[in-house]
Protein backbone atom coordinates (compact mmCIF):
# COMPACT_ATOMS: atom_id res chain seq x y z
CA UNK A 1 0.00 0.00 0.00
CA UNK A 2 1.36 3.41 -0.95
CA UNK A 3 1.21 6.50 1.22
CA UNK A 4 -1.47 7.95 -1.04
CA UNK A 5 -3.65 4.91 -0.33
CA UNK A 6 -3.34 5.14 3.46
CA UNK A 7 -6.54 6.26 5.26
CA UNK A 8 -6.51 9.79 6.63
CA UNK A 9 -6.47 9.96 10.41
CA UNK A 10 -9.26 12.51 10.44
CA UNK A 11 -11.67 10.03 8.84
CA UNK A 12 -10.41 6.89 10.56
CA UNK A 13 -13.03 5.72 13.09
CA UNK A 14 -10.46 3.37 14.64
CA UNK A 15 -8.04 6.11 15.76
CA UNK A 16 -7.75 6.22 19.57
CA UNK A 17 -8.71 9.25 21.63
CA UNK A 18 -5.90 11.05 23.48
CA UNK A 19 -4.14 8.91 26.10
CA UNK A 20 -5.62 9.15 29.55
CA UNK A 21 -8.96 10.44 28.29
CA UNK A 22 -10.38 7.33 26.63
CA UNK A 23 -13.50 5.55 27.79
CA UNK A 24 -15.39 2.65 26.24
CA UNK A 25 -17.68 5.13 24.52
CA UNK A 26 -14.69 6.94 23.04
CA UNK A 27 -13.27 3.73 21.60
CA UNK A 28 -16.33 1.70 20.58
CA UNK A 29 -18.22 4.29 18.56
CA UNK A 30 -21.23 3.57 16.31
CA UNK A 31 -19.01 4.41 13.33
CA UNK A 32 -16.43 1.85 14.40
CA UNK A 33 -19.02 -0.89 14.92
CA UNK A 34 -20.60 -0.17 11.53
CA UNK A 35 -17.21 -0.34 9.80
CA UNK A 36 -16.09 -3.54 11.47
CA UNK A 37 -19.37 -5.44 11.05
CA UNK A 38 -19.74 -4.58 7.37
CA UNK A 39 -20.31 -7.80 5.46
CA UNK A 40 -20.75 -9.98 8.58
CA UNK A 41 -23.47 -12.57 8.06
CA UNK A 42 -26.17 -12.08 10.68
CA UNK A 43 -29.96 -12.09 10.63
CA UNK A 44 -30.31 -11.39 14.36
CA UNK A 45 -28.68 -9.13 16.93
CA UNK A 46 -26.51 -9.88 19.94
CA UNK A 47 -24.22 -7.83 22.18
CA UNK A 48 -20.85 -7.91 23.89
CA UNK A 49 -19.75 -6.34 27.18
CA UNK A 50 -16.64 -5.05 28.91
CA UNK A 51 -15.40 -6.91 32.00
CA UNK A 52 -14.11 -3.63 33.43
CA UNK A 53 -17.66 -2.48 34.24
CA UNK A 54 -20.02 -5.16 32.94
CA UNK A 55 -21.58 -2.61 30.60
CA UNK A 56 -22.54 -3.29 26.98
CA UNK A 57 -19.95 -2.36 24.39
CA UNK A 58 -21.78 -2.89 21.12
CA UNK A 59 -24.71 -4.47 19.31
CA UNK A 60 -23.47 -7.08 16.84
CA UNK A 61 -24.97 -9.21 14.05
CA UNK A 62 -25.98 -12.68 15.22
CA UNK A 63 -25.55 -15.48 12.69
CA UNK A 64 -28.08 -18.24 12.13
CA UNK A 65 -27.23 -21.66 10.69
CA UNK A 66 -28.38 -20.32 7.33
CA UNK A 67 -26.02 -17.36 7.69
CA UNK A 68 -23.14 -19.74 8.37
CA UNK A 69 -23.93 -21.72 5.24
CA UNK A 70 -24.02 -18.53 3.18
CA UNK A 71 -20.67 -17.40 4.65
CA UNK A 72 -19.10 -20.67 3.52
CA UNK A 73 -20.59 -20.23 0.05
CA UNK A 74 -19.06 -16.75 -0.25
CA UNK A 75 -15.72 -18.02 1.04
CA UNK A 76 -15.66 -20.90 -1.48
CA UNK A 77 -16.47 -18.53 -4.32
CA UNK A 78 -13.54 -16.29 -3.38
CA UNK A 79 -11.07 -19.05 -2.48
CA UNK A 80 -10.39 -20.31 -6.01
CA UNK A 81 -8.98 -17.01 -7.27
CA UNK A 82 -7.03 -16.54 -4.03
CA UNK A 83 -5.46 -20.01 -4.34
CA UNK A 84 -4.46 -19.16 -7.91
CA UNK A 85 -2.63 -16.04 -6.70
CA UNK A 86 1.16 -16.66 -6.56
CA UNK A 87 2.29 -17.54 -3.06
CA UNK A 88 4.71 -14.61 -2.88
CA UNK A 89 1.84 -12.21 -3.51
CA UNK A 90 -0.19 -13.89 -0.77
CA UNK A 91 2.82 -13.67 1.55
CA UNK A 92 3.19 -9.96 0.79
CA UNK A 93 -0.27 -9.39 2.29
CA UNK A 94 1.00 -10.78 5.60
CA UNK A 95 4.05 -8.55 5.56
CA UNK A 96 1.91 -5.46 4.95
CA UNK A 97 -0.41 -6.62 7.73
CA UNK A 98 2.62 -6.92 10.04
CA UNK A 99 3.44 -3.26 9.49
CA UNK A 100 -0.15 -2.10 9.91
CA UNK A 101 -0.58 -3.99 13.20
CA UNK A 102 2.52 -2.41 14.70
CA UNK A 103 1.69 1.06 13.38
CA UNK A 104 -1.90 1.00 14.63
CA UNK A 105 -1.51 -1.12 17.73
CA UNK A 106 -3.06 1.52 20.01
CA UNK A 107 -6.42 0.86 18.36
CA UNK A 108 -6.44 -2.85 19.00
CA UNK A 109 -4.88 -2.58 22.46
CA UNK A 110 -7.93 -0.55 23.51
CA UNK A 111 -10.29 -3.15 22.01
CA UNK A 112 -8.47 -6.10 23.60
CA UNK A 113 -8.53 -4.43 26.99
CA UNK A 114 -12.18 -3.47 26.77
CA UNK A 115 -13.29 -6.90 25.56
CA UNK A 116 -11.13 -9.08 27.84
CA UNK A 117 -10.35 -6.85 30.83
CA UNK A 118 -6.59 -7.39 30.42
CA UNK A 119 -3.85 -5.10 31.61
CA UNK A 120 -2.36 -3.27 28.62
CA UNK A 121 1.02 -4.99 28.80
CA UNK A 122 -0.71 -8.37 28.56
CA UNK A 123 -2.77 -7.14 25.61
CA UNK A 124 0.49 -6.10 23.97
CA UNK A 125 1.65 -9.73 24.07
CA UNK A 126 -1.02 -10.42 21.47
CA UNK A 127 0.26 -7.65 19.20
CA UNK A 128 3.76 -9.08 19.43
CA UNK A 129 2.61 -12.64 18.76
CA UNK A 130 0.56 -11.68 15.70
CA UNK A 131 3.37 -9.56 14.28
CA UNK A 132 5.83 -12.43 14.75
CA UNK A 133 3.49 -14.90 13.02
CA UNK A 134 2.84 -12.49 10.14
CA UNK A 135 6.56 -11.90 9.63
CA UNK A 136 7.44 -15.58 9.87
CA UNK A 137 4.86 -16.85 7.40
CA UNK A 138 5.29 -13.78 5.22
CA UNK A 139 8.94 -14.74 4.81
CA UNK A 140 8.86 -18.53 5.04
CA UNK A 141 5.60 -19.54 3.35
CA UNK A 142 7.11 -19.77 -0.16
CA UNK A 143 9.73 -22.26 1.03
CA UNK A 144 7.24 -24.23 3.17
CA UNK A 145 4.87 -24.56 0.20
CA UNK A 146 7.23 -24.94 -2.74
CA UNK A 147 7.22 -28.24 -4.69
CA UNK A 148 9.73 -30.70 -3.26
CA UNK A 149 11.67 -33.35 -5.16
CA UNK A 150 11.98 -36.82 -3.62
CA UNK A 151 13.83 -39.97 -4.58
CA UNK A 152 11.53 -42.12 -6.69
CA UNK A 153 10.86 -45.84 -6.58
CA UNK A 154 13.61 -46.41 -9.17
CA UNK A 155 16.26 -43.65 -9.23
CA UNK A 156 16.55 -41.84 -12.60
CA UNK A 157 13.53 -43.76 -13.92
CA UNK A 158 11.00 -42.37 -11.44
CA UNK A 159 10.81 -38.64 -10.85
CA UNK A 160 8.70 -37.68 -7.80
CA UNK A 161 7.44 -34.26 -6.78
CA UNK A 162 5.46 -33.41 -3.66
CA UNK A 163 2.92 -30.61 -4.13
CA UNK A 164 0.94 -28.74 -1.51
CA UNK A 165 -2.65 -27.68 -2.23
CA UNK A 166 -4.89 -25.59 0.03
CA UNK A 167 -7.64 -27.54 1.75
CA UNK A 168 -10.31 -25.06 0.68
CA UNK A 169 -12.27 -23.27 3.39
CA UNK A 170 -10.98 -23.55 6.94
CA UNK A 171 -13.50 -23.31 9.75
CA UNK A 172 -11.95 -21.60 12.76
CA UNK A 173 -13.47 -21.41 16.24
CA UNK A 174 -11.51 -18.90 18.33
CA UNK A 175 -11.67 -18.32 22.12
CA UNK A 176 -12.19 -15.16 24.15
CA UNK A 177 -8.97 -15.11 26.14
CA UNK A 178 -6.57 -14.06 23.35
CA UNK A 179 -8.96 -12.54 20.81
CA UNK A 180 -6.27 -11.21 18.43
CA UNK A 181 -3.56 -13.86 18.57
CA UNK A 182 -5.85 -16.91 18.72
CA UNK A 183 -8.09 -15.60 15.96
CA UNK A 184 -6.10 -13.94 13.19
CA UNK A 185 -2.79 -15.34 14.44
CA UNK A 186 -4.00 -18.84 13.60
CA UNK A 187 -5.68 -17.74 10.38
CA UNK A 188 -2.55 -16.17 8.81
CA UNK A 189 -0.88 -19.45 7.77
CA UNK A 190 -4.23 -20.70 6.42
CA UNK A 191 -4.54 -17.61 4.23
CA UNK A 192 -1.01 -17.69 2.88
CA UNK A 193 -1.44 -21.39 2.08
CA UNK A 194 -4.28 -20.36 -0.27
CA UNK A 195 -7.31 -21.11 1.88
CA UNK A 196 -10.33 -19.03 2.76
CA UNK A 197 -11.40 -18.87 6.42
CA UNK A 198 -14.79 -18.72 8.08
CA UNK A 199 -14.10 -17.66 11.66
CA UNK A 200 -16.36 -17.82 14.66
CA UNK A 201 -14.86 -15.62 17.38
CA UNK A 202 -16.33 -15.54 20.86
CA UNK A 203 -19.19 -13.04 20.89
CA UNK A 204 -17.71 -11.11 23.82
CA UNK A 205 -14.45 -10.49 21.93
CA UNK A 206 -15.71 -10.21 18.36
CA UNK A 207 -14.67 -6.59 17.83
CA UNK A 208 -10.98 -7.48 18.16
CA UNK A 209 -11.26 -10.24 15.54
CA UNK A 210 -13.26 -7.95 13.26
CA UNK A 211 -10.60 -5.24 13.61
CA UNK A 212 -7.98 -7.74 12.46
CA UNK A 213 -10.16 -8.70 9.48
CA UNK A 214 -10.55 -5.04 8.55
CA UNK A 215 -6.79 -4.53 8.70
CA UNK A 216 -6.05 -7.65 6.62
CA UNK A 217 -8.40 -6.42 3.92
CA UNK A 218 -6.58 -3.08 3.99
CA UNK A 219 -3.33 -5.03 3.59
CA UNK A 220 -4.68 -6.62 0.40
CA UNK A 221 -6.58 -9.75 1.44
CA UNK A 222 -9.72 -10.19 -0.69
CA UNK A 223 -12.72 -9.53 1.56
CA UNK A 224 -14.55 -12.68 0.47
CA UNK A 225 -11.68 -14.88 1.60
CA UNK A 226 -12.20 -13.92 5.27
CA UNK A 227 -15.74 -14.45 6.57
CA UNK A 228 -16.82 -13.94 10.20
CA UNK A 229 -19.90 -15.43 11.85
CA UNK A 230 -21.00 -14.45 15.36
CA UNK A 231 -23.32 -16.24 17.74
CA UNK A 232 -23.82 -18.70 20.56
CA UNK A 233 -21.17 -21.41 20.56
CA UNK A 234 -23.50 -24.44 20.77
CA UNK A 235 -25.53 -23.05 17.83
CA UNK A 236 -22.93 -21.58 15.48
CA UNK A 237 -19.91 -23.77 16.34
CA UNK A 238 -21.34 -27.08 15.06
CA UNK A 239 -22.42 -25.36 11.86
CA UNK A 240 -18.86 -24.18 11.24
CA UNK A 241 -17.63 -27.75 11.76
CA UNK A 242 -20.39 -29.08 9.47
CA UNK A 243 -19.30 -26.99 6.48
CA UNK A 244 -15.51 -26.73 6.87
CA UNK A 245 -12.83 -28.53 4.85
CA UNK A 246 -10.57 -28.34 7.91
CA UNK A 247 -11.27 -27.22 11.48
CA UNK A 248 -9.05 -25.16 13.78
CA UNK A 249 -10.24 -24.95 17.40
CA UNK A 250 -8.82 -23.43 20.56
CA UNK A 251 -10.75 -23.86 23.79
CA UNK A 252 -11.68 -26.34 26.50
CA UNK A 253 -10.87 -30.03 26.33
CA UNK A 254 -14.55 -30.92 26.71
CA UNK A 255 -15.62 -28.84 23.73
CA UNK A 256 -12.54 -29.93 21.79
CA UNK A 257 -13.68 -33.54 22.00
CA UNK A 258 -17.05 -32.55 20.52
CA UNK A 259 -15.36 -30.63 17.71
CA UNK A 260 -13.09 -33.59 16.98
CA UNK A 261 -16.08 -35.96 16.83
CA UNK A 262 -17.90 -33.66 14.40
CA UNK A 263 -14.86 -33.38 12.16
CA UNK A 264 -14.19 -37.13 12.30
CA UNK A 265 -17.74 -37.89 11.21
CA UNK A 266 -17.05 -35.90 8.02
CA UNK A 267 -13.48 -37.21 7.61
CA UNK A 268 -11.98 -33.72 7.67
CA UNK A 269 -8.82 -32.77 9.53
CA UNK A 270 -8.76 -30.89 12.79
CA UNK A 271 -6.23 -29.14 15.02
CA UNK A 272 -7.03 -28.55 18.69
CA UNK A 273 -5.29 -26.52 21.37
CA UNK A 274 -7.07 -27.37 24.60
CA UNK A 275 -6.65 -27.05 28.38
CA UNK A 276 -3.62 -27.25 30.61
CA UNK A 277 -2.59 -27.68 34.23
CA UNK A 278 0.92 -26.42 33.68
CA UNK A 279 3.77 -26.95 36.11
CA UNK A 280 6.83 -24.87 36.97
CA UNK A 281 9.83 -26.55 38.60
CA UNK A 282 12.19 -24.42 40.70
CA UNK A 283 15.35 -26.44 41.37
CA UNK A 284 17.64 -26.01 44.35
CA UNK A 285 20.24 -24.11 42.30
CA UNK A 286 17.79 -21.61 40.79
CA UNK A 287 18.25 -17.86 41.14
CA UNK A 288 15.47 -17.27 43.68
CA UNK A 289 14.87 -13.60 42.83
CA UNK A 290 14.64 -14.26 39.10
CA UNK A 291 12.45 -17.32 39.65
CA UNK A 292 10.07 -15.35 41.89
CA UNK A 293 9.77 -12.57 39.33
CA UNK A 294 9.31 -15.12 36.56
CA UNK A 295 6.61 -16.91 38.51
CA UNK A 296 4.57 -13.69 38.67
CA UNK A 297 4.69 -13.46 34.87
CA UNK A 298 4.06 -17.17 34.41
CA UNK A 299 1.08 -17.38 36.78
CA UNK A 300 -0.73 -14.05 36.51
CA UNK A 301 -0.39 -12.76 32.95
CA UNK A 302 -3.87 -12.07 31.57
CA UNK A 303 -5.17 -12.84 35.08
CA UNK A 304 -4.18 -16.48 34.57
CA UNK A 305 -6.64 -16.83 31.69
CA UNK A 306 -4.00 -18.30 29.44
CA UNK A 307 -3.84 -21.95 28.39
CA UNK A 308 -0.06 -22.03 28.89
CA UNK A 309 0.09 -20.17 32.22
CA UNK A 310 1.39 -21.90 35.35
CA UNK A 311 -1.04 -23.29 37.93
CA UNK A 312 1.26 -25.76 39.77
CA UNK A 313 4.55 -24.57 41.26
CA UNK A 314 7.01 -27.24 42.47
CA UNK A 315 9.88 -25.84 44.58
CA UNK A 316 12.82 -27.74 46.05
CA UNK A 317 12.41 -27.99 49.80
CA UNK A 318 15.83 -26.44 50.49
CA UNK A 319 14.81 -23.10 48.98
CA UNK A 320 11.04 -23.25 49.31
CA UNK A 321 10.68 -20.86 52.24
CA UNK A 322 12.94 -18.23 50.70
CA UNK A 323 11.26 -18.53 47.32
CA UNK A 324 7.73 -18.38 48.71
CA UNK A 325 8.57 -15.29 50.76
CA UNK A 326 9.81 -13.41 47.70
CA UNK A 327 7.05 -14.69 45.42
CA UNK A 328 4.31 -13.76 47.90
CA UNK A 329 5.78 -10.28 48.39
CA UNK A 330 5.84 -9.65 44.65
CA UNK A 331 2.32 -11.01 44.25
CA UNK A 332 0.88 -8.90 47.06
CA UNK A 333 2.44 -5.79 45.54
CA UNK A 334 0.76 -6.27 42.15
CA UNK A 335 -1.43 -3.38 40.98
CA UNK A 336 -4.91 -4.07 39.63
CA UNK A 337 -6.45 -1.59 37.22
CA UNK A 338 -8.89 -0.76 34.44
CA UNK A 339 -7.04 2.05 32.69
CA UNK A 340 -6.59 2.00 28.92
CA UNK A 341 -2.91 2.73 29.50
CA UNK A 342 0.20 0.93 30.66
CA UNK A 343 0.79 0.68 34.41
CA UNK A 344 -1.49 -2.01 35.87
CA UNK A 345 0.12 -5.37 36.65
CA UNK A 346 -3.07 -7.37 36.20
CA UNK A 347 -6.56 -6.87 34.86
CA UNK A 348 -9.93 -8.49 35.30
CA UNK A 349 -11.40 -11.92 34.83
CA UNK A 350 -13.59 -12.04 31.76
CA UNK A 351 -16.96 -12.37 33.44
CA UNK A 352 -19.16 -13.63 36.26
CA UNK A 353 -18.89 -17.29 35.28
CA UNK A 354 -15.11 -17.18 35.40
CA UNK A 355 -15.13 -15.27 38.69
CA UNK A 356 -17.38 -17.91 40.29
CA UNK A 357 -15.17 -20.74 39.02
CA UNK A 358 -11.97 -19.16 40.38
CA UNK A 359 -13.51 -18.20 43.72
CA UNK A 360 -15.03 -21.68 44.02
CA UNK A 361 -11.65 -23.38 43.60
CA UNK A 362 -10.06 -21.19 46.25
CA UNK A 363 -12.93 -21.45 48.73
CA UNK A 364 -13.11 -25.24 48.43
CA UNK A 365 -9.35 -25.59 48.91
CA UNK A 366 -9.37 -23.37 52.00
CA UNK A 367 -12.33 -25.27 53.46
CA UNK A 368 -10.36 -28.51 53.08
CA UNK A 369 -7.22 -27.17 54.74
CA UNK A 370 -5.25 -25.17 52.19
CA UNK A 371 -3.63 -21.91 53.30
CA UNK A 372 -3.79 -18.61 51.42
CA UNK A 373 -0.32 -17.04 51.20
CA UNK A 374 -1.38 -14.08 49.05
CA UNK A 375 -4.63 -12.80 47.59
CA UNK A 376 -7.65 -15.05 47.88
CA UNK A 377 -10.44 -12.50 47.49
CA UNK A 378 -12.58 -10.81 44.86
CA UNK A 379 -12.06 -7.09 44.33
CA UNK A 380 -15.39 -5.48 43.41
CA UNK A 381 -13.92 -2.14 44.43
CA UNK A 382 -11.78 -2.30 41.28
CA UNK A 383 -14.31 -3.91 38.95
CA UNK A 384 -17.13 -6.47 39.05
CA UNK A 385 -14.99 -9.45 37.99
CA UNK A 386 -11.60 -8.66 39.53
CA UNK A 387 -9.94 -11.31 41.68
CA UNK A 388 -6.65 -10.92 43.50
CA UNK A 389 -3.59 -12.87 42.30
CA UNK A 390 -3.60 -15.80 44.70
CA UNK A 391 -1.02 -18.24 46.08
CA UNK A 392 -2.18 -21.39 47.90
CA UNK A 393 -0.13 -23.75 50.06
CA UNK A 394 -1.10 -27.13 51.43
CA UNK A 395 -3.13 -28.10 48.38
CA UNK A 396 -3.87 -31.81 48.07
CA UNK A 397 -6.18 -34.11 46.12
CA UNK A 398 -9.16 -34.24 45.97
CA UNK A 399 -9.24 -30.43 46.03
CA UNK A 400 -10.40 -29.28 42.58
CA UNK A 401 -7.61 -26.72 42.35
CA UNK A 402 -5.10 -29.58 42.63
CA UNK A 403 -6.05 -31.32 39.40
CA UNK A 404 -8.59 -29.26 37.45
CA UNK A 405 -7.74 -26.27 35.27
CA UNK A 406 -8.64 -23.11 37.20
CA UNK A 407 -8.00 -20.67 34.36
CA UNK A 408 -7.54 -17.76 36.69
CA UNK A 409 -4.91 -16.01 38.84
CA UNK A 410 -4.41 -18.91 41.25
CA UNK A 411 -1.30 -21.03 41.75
CA UNK A 412 -0.57 -23.82 44.25
CA UNK A 413 2.82 -24.38 45.89
CA UNK A 414 4.23 -27.92 46.26
CA UNK A 415 7.59 -28.89 47.78
CA UNK A 416 9.79 -31.69 46.46
CA UNK A 417 12.98 -33.48 47.54
CA UNK A 418 14.45 -34.99 44.38
CA UNK A 419 14.57 -34.14 40.70
CA UNK A 420 12.88 -37.42 39.76
CA UNK A 421 10.05 -36.73 42.20
CA UNK A 422 9.44 -33.28 40.72
CA UNK A 423 9.34 -34.64 37.17
CA UNK A 424 7.01 -37.47 38.11
CA UNK A 425 4.58 -35.13 39.88
CA UNK A 426 4.69 -32.56 37.08
CA UNK A 427 3.80 -35.30 34.57
CA UNK A 428 1.01 -36.73 36.75
CA UNK A 429 -1.82 -34.95 34.94
CA UNK A 430 -4.03 -35.72 31.94
CA UNK A 431 -2.83 -32.45 30.41
CA UNK A 432 0.43 -31.77 28.57
CA UNK A 433 0.53 -28.24 27.18
CA UNK A 434 3.36 -26.22 28.73
CA UNK A 435 5.90 -26.39 31.57
CA UNK A 436 8.78 -24.41 33.00
CA UNK A 437 12.13 -25.28 34.63
CA UNK A 438 14.32 -22.88 36.63
CA UNK A 439 18.00 -23.62 37.23
CA UNK A 440 21.39 -21.96 36.83
CA UNK A 441 22.60 -25.04 34.94
CA UNK A 442 21.25 -24.72 31.41
CA UNK A 443 22.29 -28.23 30.40
CA UNK A 444 20.50 -29.70 33.40
CA UNK A 445 17.42 -27.62 32.65
CA UNK A 446 17.25 -28.83 29.06
CA UNK A 447 17.73 -32.45 30.16
CA UNK A 448 14.81 -32.16 32.58
CA UNK A 449 12.75 -30.43 29.88
CA UNK A 450 13.16 -33.47 27.64
CA UNK A 451 11.57 -35.64 30.35
CA UNK A 452 8.49 -33.46 30.79
CA UNK A 453 5.44 -34.58 28.80
CA UNK A 454 4.34 -31.21 27.50
CA UNK A 455 4.32 -29.73 24.01
CA UNK A 456 6.49 -26.80 25.07
CA UNK A 457 8.99 -26.37 27.91
CA UNK A 458 10.68 -23.11 28.88
CA UNK A 459 13.93 -23.01 30.85
CA UNK A 460 14.23 -19.92 33.09
CA UNK A 461 11.00 -18.36 31.82
CA UNK A 462 7.33 -19.24 32.01
CA UNK A 463 5.88 -19.45 28.51
CA UNK A 464 6.95 -16.60 26.22
CA UNK A 465 10.22 -17.95 24.73
CA UNK A 466 8.71 -21.17 23.39
CA UNK A 467 5.52 -19.52 22.20
CA UNK A 468 7.39 -16.64 20.58
CA UNK A 469 9.75 -18.94 18.66
CA UNK A 470 7.57 -19.04 15.56
CA UNK A 471 9.78 -21.45 13.60
CA UNK A 472 9.17 -24.15 16.22
CA UNK A 473 5.91 -26.08 16.73
CA UNK A 474 3.62 -25.22 19.64
CA UNK A 475 0.79 -27.41 20.91
CA UNK A 476 -0.25 -29.99 23.46
CA UNK A 477 0.25 -33.63 24.34
CA UNK A 478 -2.34 -35.91 25.95
CA UNK A 479 -5.65 -34.13 26.72
CA UNK A 480 -4.16 -30.76 25.74
CA UNK A 481 -4.85 -31.22 22.07
CA UNK A 482 -3.94 -32.40 18.59
CA UNK A 483 -1.70 -30.78 16.01
CA UNK A 484 0.57 -27.78 16.28
CA UNK A 485 0.64 -24.09 15.44
CA UNK A 486 3.80 -22.29 14.27
CA UNK A 487 6.65 -23.58 12.12
CA UNK A 488 6.14 -25.91 9.19
CA UNK A 489 3.42 -27.88 10.98
CA UNK A 490 1.46 -24.69 11.56
CA UNK A 491 1.04 -24.09 7.83
CA UNK A 492 1.25 -27.56 6.29
CA UNK A 493 -1.77 -28.68 8.32
CA UNK A 494 -3.81 -26.29 6.17
CA UNK A 495 -2.70 -28.10 2.99
CA UNK A 496 -3.27 -31.41 1.24
CA UNK A 497 -0.10 -33.21 0.15
CA UNK A 498 -0.08 -34.58 -3.39
CA UNK A 499 2.59 -36.88 -4.82
CA UNK A 500 3.20 -36.70 -8.57
CA UNK A 501 5.34 -39.60 -9.84
CA UNK A 502 6.58 -39.44 -13.43
CA UNK A 503 7.86 -42.77 -14.73
CA UNK A 504 10.38 -42.40 -17.56
CA UNK A 505 12.11 -44.69 -20.12
CA UNK A 506 10.98 -48.04 -18.64
CA UNK A 507 7.68 -49.08 -17.08
CA UNK A 508 7.28 -50.52 -13.59
CA UNK A 509 6.65 -53.92 -15.16
CA UNK A 510 8.52 -56.63 -17.08
CA UNK A 511 10.19 -55.14 -20.17
CA UNK A 512 13.20 -55.52 -22.49
CA UNK A 513 12.34 -59.16 -23.02
CA UNK A 514 12.21 -60.09 -19.32
CA UNK A 515 9.56 -62.52 -18.17
CA UNK A 516 7.92 -62.20 -14.77
CA UNK A 517 10.55 -64.28 -12.97
CA UNK A 518 13.49 -62.36 -14.45
CA UNK A 519 11.77 -59.05 -13.70
CA UNK A 520 11.23 -60.06 -10.04
CA UNK A 521 14.89 -61.11 -9.75
CA UNK A 522 16.05 -57.86 -11.39
CA UNK A 523 13.99 -55.74 -8.99
CA UNK A 524 15.23 -57.71 -5.98
CA UNK A 525 18.86 -57.12 -7.03
CA UNK A 526 18.04 -53.43 -7.52
CA UNK A 527 16.66 -53.11 -3.98
CA UNK A 528 19.80 -54.72 -2.54
CA UNK A 529 21.95 -52.32 -4.57
CA UNK A 530 19.96 -49.31 -3.38
CA UNK A 531 20.44 -50.36 0.24
CA UNK A 532 24.19 -50.80 -0.34
CA UNK A 533 24.32 -47.32 -1.88
CA UNK A 534 22.49 -45.97 1.19
CA UNK A 535 19.63 -44.61 -0.87
CA UNK A 536 16.66 -43.54 1.20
Amino acid sequence: MTDSQAPEKATNPLAPAPAGARTAADVVTPELVAQLTKGVAGSGRTANHTPFTGEKLADLPESTPEDVAEAFERARAAQHAWAATPVRQRAAVLLRFHDLVLARQAEVLDLIQLETGKARLHAHEEVLAVAVAARHYGRKAPSYLRPKRHTGAVPTLTRVTELRHPRGVVGQIAPWNYPLELSVGDALPAFVAGNAVVMKPDTETSLTALWARDLLIEAGLPAGVFQVVIGDGPVVGPEVVRHADYVSFTGSTRTGREVAQGAAARLVGVSLELGGKNAMLVLEDADIEKAAAGAVRACFSSAGQLCISIERLYVHESIADAFVERFAARTTAMRLGTSLAYGADMGSLVGERQLKAVAGHVEEAVAKGAKVLAGGAARPDVGPYFYEPTILDGVEAPMAVCTEETFGPVVSIYRFKTEDEAIERANATPYGLNSSVWTKDGRRGRAIAARLRTGTVNVNEGYAPAYGSAQSPMGGMKDSGLGRRHGSEGILKYTEAQTVAHQRLLPMAPSLGMDDEKYAAFMSRSLRAMKALRLR
